[in-house]
């Protein structure tokens, strides 16, 4: 068996997180390290690796995400904008094989980003 994720483990609240929205199928809390003053990570409960594992039927738990992530967005008040990112693969930087969003705001953001 696998061992879970640190994402798993909030999910399954073996870890604590602090948690700003959740619903039945996600949940989006503080990361640990932000890099802008506003630094969230949104999830989907579904255990989904990443981008390249998404199917089918994921397609209404992916959609659902970004309808979080803009209600998450209304709530805390980011009307000066915000940024939406997803690493895809260890190449990319992605850490934590769950598929995950940041969600950055509070400062501005340069381009390109990596």
């Amino acid at each position: 068996m696998a061992e879970k994720t640190i994402f798993k483990r909030i999910i399954d609240g073996e870890i604590p997180a602090k948690i700003v929205y959740e619903d039945e199928h996600c949940l989006a809390f503080e990361d640990i390290k932000p890099a802008a003053p506003t630094h969230l990570i949104v999830i989907p409960k579904r255990e989904i690796a990443s981008v390249d594992d998404v199917k089918p039927e994921d397609e209404a738990v992916v959609g659902h995400l970004f309808t979080a992530i803009r209600a998450v967005a209304a709530k805390l008040g980011l009307t000066g904008g915000y940024r939406v990112v997803t690493n895809c693969g260890r190449d990319s930087g992605q850490e934590v094989m769950h598929l995950h969003f940041h969600v950055l705001a509070g400062r501005r953001l340069g381009w390109p980003p990596g």
